[in-house]
């Protein structure tokens, strides 16, 4: 990973669509005396956090109102019972006492089986797990920090939340990569809320998304028990955080030889899925941050793709980054997986170039030999990964409940 990249190069650093507003917290709580650990406070700048129980409360809230349709006959406004439109309260009140105020009350008009879950809902009752339990002796709520990002008028939030000391350390690495969840919600009818496990490498501020599968609550129907539910997620966590490091130190044995496959470092990650724009940056990163350019190990190969999706991936946060961090995490936790797709890519390709037994085909056929090698040389390191990964998920389940 390339931590010279935000310092020499900071005025390329574009990263993902910006948002409204950012919110840098630490500790849960006035009570707390709670400081941002030195990589953050660096990425950071002048940051002035606040706690995070202040920082949910200032977030927007949504409440019910009637709607009307104007008839086109009559120009007369009737009120209907089948749509309610949800509004920000404070800012309801405020349009009343200025008819120019640029903020407008109005998130969404949903369907009558829509259900509201306001911020203070979902991570209310986070607040009292992390007062309850502890790393190392220290209530998390002591050691968490992290930032909130609100999009289209405070209507969709996205927010990292990570826990000091509960982290990874690599080998001749001065700063940690440090554990958390990635959660947020919006009223627009998409979800109500999502969490899932998420990493930060304070070697050069990649991301590390995904890392536990997404639990999603929709808008419709009952609204589950939010504390129990914390208390399962942060438990899938800490699983994740003490199986991490194999996971990476298993892939650092994993060597791709370029100079022996039919396809560039850009290419290897074109051929994955990845626009040319984030192909290019990810393979720029990989390139710079190992001994020889054309042998490059599988944990260095997914650190350039979270180096191009963290800095310069130019879409929205949700599904549409999803399908890259997927992508990304392949590399790391299914080399296998990896290398499989690279191929069903790469053969698709000759296919479409319409190679017909001439010399070409002959060359792409050689070329598919030269993946299958390699296939077939990481089968005898694979059986560690499965195994790994199927531990990793019978204790998931155990820690569900």
């Amino acid at each position: 990973m390339q931590s010279h990249v935000d310092e020499d190069s900071s005025s390329e650093v574009t990263e993902m669509r910006d948002p409204k507003s950012r919110t840098i917290f630490a500790g849960v709580d006035g009570r707390t005396d709670t400081e941002l650990p030195e990589w953050y406070r660096e990425r950071h700048g002048d940051a002035d956090p606040v706690t995070f129980a202040e920082a949910i409360r200032d977030l927007p809230q949504a409440v019910e109102t009637t709607v009307a349709y104007q008839n086109p006959y009559t120009d007369e406004w009737v009120e209907t019972e089948r749509f309610n439109a949800l509004v920000e309260p404070s800012r309801a009140r405020g349009q009343v006492r200025d008819e120019d105020a640029e903020t407008d009350p109005l998130f969404h008009i949903p369907t009558d089986s829509y259900s509201i879950i306001n911020p203070v809902d979902v991570y209310g009752p986070l607040e009292e797990v992390l007062r309850e339990e502890t790393i190392d002796g220290a209530p998390l709520g002591d050691v968490m920090f992290g930032e909130i990002r609100r999009y289209r008028g405070g209507g969709e939030v996205h927010m990292d939340i990570m826990f000091d000391g509960l982290e990874v350390r690599l080998p001749g690495r001065s700063d940690p990569i440090t554990m958390g969840v990635t959660s947020g919600y919006d009223f627009f009818g998409e979800h109500a809320v999502y969490v899932e496990g998420f990493a930060q490498d304070g070697y050069c501020s990649n991301t590390m998304r995904s890392l536990t599968d997404k639990e999603v609550i929709k808008h419709v129907g009952d609204v589950r028990n939010f504390r129990t539910w914390w208390e399962e997620l942060l438990a899938q966590v800490e699983l994740v955080a003490d199986d991490l490091f194999g996971f990476i130190r298993d892939a650092q044995d994993i060597d791709l030889d370029f100079s022996e496959l039919p396809f560039t470092v850009t290419e290897f990650y074109t051929l994955l899925g990845f626009p040319d724009y984030l192909a290019e940056r990810a393979a720029g990163d990989a390139e710079a941050n190992t001994a020889s350019p054309f042998e490059i190990d599988m944990w260095t190969l997914h650190s350039g793709a979270t180096y191009a999706l963290t800095h310069f991936f130019q879409g929205k946060e949700g599904a549409s980054l999803d399908q890259y961090v997927r992508i990304a995490n392949d590399i790391l936790f299914n080399p296998e997986g990896t290398i499989e797709r690279v191929e069903q890519a790469y053969e698709q390709q000759l296919e479409a170039d319409g190679d017909d037994g001439s010399q070409a085909s002959l060359a792409g056929e050689r070329a598919l030999a030269s993946i299958e090698r390699v296939s077939d040389d990481l089968q005898e390191k694979v059986e560690q990964f499965e195994e790994r990964e199927d531990a990793l998920r019978e204790r998931f389940q155990e820690a569900m409940g």
